[in-house]
């Protein structure tokens, strides 16, 4: 999964009377937890059904995605080795007729990945999709858990040291989300854009493999 979630908050700013630190207040521990967004999502029920219905929903696309990407793949490893074979032949200097060489697999890297994107369209979106519901319910899938946890500060994982595995609330937020957003519609409204916008530029399909990208995130 693309870096959909983390630009979320992961920090709840603490109280006034905290950062008072009054007597009885400046005795008790700061509860600190630690919290993988991705991996609390890319777990949840609404997440994992969500990519199974998109498997069956857009087979044909999928299939079309990775049939075409092989093919390409080949051509454009082709292209590449005959230039290395010319520029090894050349004794390394560049020639004009490399240039062209060289210009033209810019070309075609460019409208494999042009047309890849063109061909999970629909699977981008429809991910898309998938995620901004989930991430409309994510703050407060997180505030509760870490009330249940008694936490006053939530870190990600990338920003600690060390931490045990007892302070990972990760799972905790995962149950929270299922009991918010139990599932999630694969279907976009029409027009439908990321952020909620209409209309617009098209999402971008990432030049991977969908059926790569639903085996996790």
């Amino acid at each position: 999964m693309r870096n959909t979630f983390k630009h979320l908050a992961l920090a709840l700013p603490l109280g006034a009377a905290m950062m008072a630190a009054t007597p009885a207040l400046a005795q008790s521990r700061l509860g600190v937890a630690v919290v993988d967004v991705d991996r609390a999502v890319a777990t949840s029920n609404a997440y994992s059904v969500a990519r199974t219905q998109m498997e069956t929903t857009y087979k044909a696309q999928i299939d079309q995605f990775n049939a075409r990407k092989t093919t390409l793949e080949t051509d454009l490893k082709t292209k590449r080795d005959a230039l290395d074979a010319g520029l090894k032949a050349a004794g390394g200097k560049p020639t004009p007729a490399l240039q062209a060489q060289y210009e033209g697999l810019q070309t075609s890297q460019q409208n494999a990945q042009a047309e890849l994107q063109r061909i999970g369209q629909p699977i981008a979106t429809a991910q898309a999709y998938v995620e901004e519901q989930i991430s409309a319910k994510l703050t407060d899938a997180l505030k509760n858990a870490m009330n249940a946890a008694k936490v006053d500060l939530v870190l990600k994982p990338e920003a600690t040291v060390s931490f045990q595995p007892t302070v990972d609330i990760t799972a905790q937020v995962k149950q929270q989300l299922d009991t918010l957003i139990p599932s999630a519609s694969i279907t976009p409204p029409a027009g439908w854009r990321p952020g909620g916008q209409q209309g617009g530029a098209p999402v971008a399909a990432a030049p991977a493999s969908p059926a790569a990208k639903s085996s996790g995130r």
